[in-house]
């Protein structure tokens, strides 16, 4: 079977059934005794397991069938749920998560899980070692079963000979899952796994029609082989998304007892049956294997109640740079038609620039994923961290469904990671000093997101300990990162904000959640090289609140063009409060920074012309000066700039690997003239 079609549908597939056993696992945690819980994590984990043997990923579909017979065990009830029991579920569910991530990586899905499959095997056991079953026991042969399909003559005389030949001749019904979307691919994957150990006699409804897709959930094969029934019905239940195989023998007697119509189907009740595994064929005059599915099958296939179809990120990625592409080239008409001023041409040129902006909005919304992507890991790790810390935590997330870009959401897991760890290991106090200081003994997270105008912010919010100043002002100090002197003058925020700092770190004890000061330096880093910013708010001994504010998007925005001399740059009005003009005299130095006083704040001026080295024909002394006044959190700065050109979007490109880590820059773009407009990094020039 050519596996590499159906490989990106099998991994999303995968991580769809492995964050529903997570989920599932958190909730029989809070109800241990809610058996239909453990039915939802059996499915998803059997499921698994047959889409995992149909690919061949055997040590992936091994380790989830061995988790499979504890969940088993639980569901009759051999087993009892207990906290210990879960540690182990849910181990196996990481180390099943790694497989698909290293298969999704192009690995084989390989991985060292001897000692998780023992401590399984042990639970199996149970305390009275009461083995599971590796599959189920039911008898699947049926001798003197009446026949379900009809034969003609021909098909009589095959089944007859292959009996007289040492092959046994059976029924097969194979039934889908009702949410199966894929049945002509399921189809062939049974056909596949038959024609390895035998041949299909008679296959109802007909091959043209399971191709088709023009049966329910529910097919019928006569087959002859030399396997047994019980293995047969093993290996077709392997194949993913399969509910029920059942396997009976064919009455021969009956064939001379009643006369055959050829080719009439028959609608049938088949037998239910339980068993695990893919499937297997014999030696006749073979029914022509369904066809497999191509890329236009599944579309042409897919419910007519499905609005939804997946598509490779890659070819979003790809229409988007194509469309950037577009905006460049509307910025050039844009600019011909002002030059030119024909009516017909700026008439054409507006309309135009009304259609872009609609595709421009569908682009970026095809582009937006909830968040609810990164929040969902986070409950299982608060799990695993509350247990290592001896610590009672609630987590509550909020907003999970709002929306970010995908490019900032690929990059935004891993700082709210170590935000969540820092909450949980430095803010939220243990059991006994809760009850100290009169708190309830369970602390709380809440990991909350939503939009704001063109921007999304996140804040994680606890109401533990708190930030201690003066713990926190001794070990800036030690380190050196503000002196005696600086820290008399800071305020509550800024002393907050020194967490931040690159090494800083204010745990006792290094462990493996915190304490070798590498974190919130990373967070600080990578949030800010998405455009964002994060502030800290803390109270001691009530709890703290960090708010991460990110762009909606990071492909196209919105900028301020300005001139210097003769070269134009652009400053992005996600930083801009106002622009201003201001004469000379209003100029002001303090600590040899020249400065202005903007609504009462004394706001530093920086000369773009010396930041960029802007060569200047001549010197002269100006009456007035162009002003744009960016912020950066708290922190202002004047950016002094010859003139304002004027608001456009634009589209942001990198510099590429030859020029990285150019002071204030952080791409280029191209403008409507052909030329290039390099972008400032306001970020970098408030300090």
């Amino acid at each position: 079977m050519e596996v590499n079609q159906y490989l990106e549908m099998f991994i999303e597939e995968s991580k769809e059934h492995l964050q529903a056993c997570s989920e599932h696992l958190l909730e029989l945690e809070k109800s241990p005794d809610d058996l239909a819980i453990v039915g939802e994590i059996f499915r998803s984990a059997h499921t698994l397991k047959g889409m995992s043997a149909t690919m061949g990923f055997e040590d992936l579909a091994d380790l989830t069938h061995k988790m499979e017979n504890v969940l088993d065990a639980i569901r009759n009830e051999k087993i009892h749920v207990t906290p210990e029991i879960l540690d182990v579920v849910f181990e196996s569910v990481d180390h099943l998560e790694e497989m698909v991530m290293d298969i999704a990586s192009g690995g084989d899905g390989k991985r060292d899980v001897s000692s998780t499959v023992a401590q399984l095997k042990r639970i199996e056991l149970g305390e009275e070692a009461i083995a599971v079953p590796e599959v189920a026991t039911t008898e699947v042969v049926e001798p003197a079963a009446e026949s379900t399909l009809e034969y003609d003559s021909f098909e009589q005389t095959v089944i007859s000979q292959s009996s007289e030949q040492g092959f046994h001749a059976y029924e097969i019904s194979v039934k889908l899952r009702d949410d199966c979307l894929l049945k002509a691919a399921r189809v062939f994957m049974v056909f596949e796994i038959l024609e390895k150990d035998g041949d299909v006699i008679k296959a109802s409804p007909s091959v043209e029609k399971l191709e088709d897709e023009q049966f329910d959930q529910q097919f019928y094969v006569a087959f002859v082989t030399k396997e047994s029934a019980e293995d047969m019905q093993k290996k077709l239940m392997k194949v993913s998304e399969v509910d029920e195989v059942a396997v009976t023998s064919i009455n021969q007697k009956a064939f001379s007892e009643k006369e055959y119509e050829p080719q009439k189907e028959v609608a049938v009740t088949v037998e239910e049956v339980a068993a695990p595994a893919p499937v297997v064929p014999a030696q006749a005059e073979p029914v022509a294997k369904p066809k497999k599915a191509t890329k236009t099958d599944k579309n042409q296939h897919a419910p007519v109640g499905n609005k939804t179809i997946r598509v490779n990120i890659e070819r979003l990625d790809i229409l988007m740079n194509l469309f950037e592409e577009l905006v460049i080239d509307r910025g050039r008409l844009q600019s011909i038609s002002t030059e030119v001023n024909h009516g017909e041409l700026n008439e054409t040129v507006e309309r135009m620039s009304r259609v872009m902006g609609d595709l421009q909005t569908i682009i970026l919304t095809m582009r937006m994923v909830p968040v609810e992507t990164v929040f969902n890991r986070f409950p299982k790790m608060i799990r695993q961290l509350s247990r290592d810390l001896n610590k009672k935590i609630n987590l509550e997330i909020i907003g999970a469904e709002t929306e970010l870009d995908r490019t900032v959401i690929d990059e935004i897991g891993d700082p709210l990671v170590h935000l969540i760890r820092n909450s949980v290991d430095h803010g939220i106090e243990n059991p006994t000093a809760r009850r100290a200081k009169g708190k309830p003994e369970e602390g709380t997270v809440v990991l909350r997101a939503y939009h704001s105008g063109n921007y999304v912010f996140i804040e994680i919010e606890d109401d533990g300990a708190g930030i201690n100043r003066e713990k926190v002002l001794a070990k800036a100090i030690a380190k050196g990162v503000v002196t005696l002197e600086q820290s008399y003058a800071m305020s509550d925020r800024q002393i907050n904000e020194l967490i931040l700092a690159s090494g800083f770190s204010t745990a006792d004890v290094i462990s493996d959640v915190s304490g070798r000061g590498v974190g919130l330096d990373v967070v600080k880093t990578t949030i800010e090289s998405l455009g964002g910013n994060i502030s800290i708010e803390s109270t001691q001994d009530v709890g703290s609140k960090f708010s991460i504010q990110l762009p909606l998007t990071l492909s196209i925005i919105s900028v301020m063009l300005v001139e210097i001399e003769k070269e134009i740059y652009a400053i992005p009005l996600s930083s801009i409060i106002e622009t201003s003009i201001i004469r000379s005299s209003e100029i002001m130095n303090a600590h040899n920074q020249k400065v202005i006083d903007f609504r009462g704040k004394v706001v530093p001026l920086v000369f773009l012309e010396e930041i960029f080295e802007v060569p200047r024909k001549e010197q002269q002394d100006e009456e007035f000066h162009s002003v744009v006044i960016v912020r950066k959190g708290e922190k202002l700065a004047g950016l002094v700039v010859d003139s304002f050109i004027g608001q456009q979007e634009i589209v942001l490109k990198s510099l590429g690997n030859y020029l990285t880590n150019i002071f204030a820059i952080s791409g280029a773009t191209i403008l409507g003239n052909g030329k290039v407009a390099l972008i400032v990094d306001c970020n970098a020039l408030i300090k």
